[in-house]
């Protein structure tokens, strides 16, 4: 199994192994998941004070706050080692 590290921002790495979502912070249900997460202590705030622009879900609940837009994500997502865009 490879390990994939993704930069979310400002030197923040996250497994993409564990990314189960990437979405947008402006709903009503991801504000409340964002809530939720503040309540158990899931959520890691990697914005450097900045307006949060990505919603990560990981697979262990956990919710990680990116500056960087969800496409910009994604795309860092798709984009293979070798620099080639992945199929998976």
């Amino acid at each position: 199994m490879d390990i994939q590290l993704i930069n979310i921002g400002f030197g923040n790495i996250v497994s993409a192994n564990r990314v189960v979502a990437i979405v947008s912070p402006e709903s009503a249900p991801i504000k409340r998941i964002i809530n939720d997460a503040r309540d158990r202590g899931q959520l890691i705030d990697a914005t450097y004070g900045r307006r949060t622009r990505a919603v990560i879900v990981t697979d262990s609940s956990h919710v990680i706050l990116s500056a960087i837009q969800p496409e910009t994500v994604a795309h860092r997502f798709a984009i293979g080692k070798d620099g080639s865009i992945s199929n998976n």
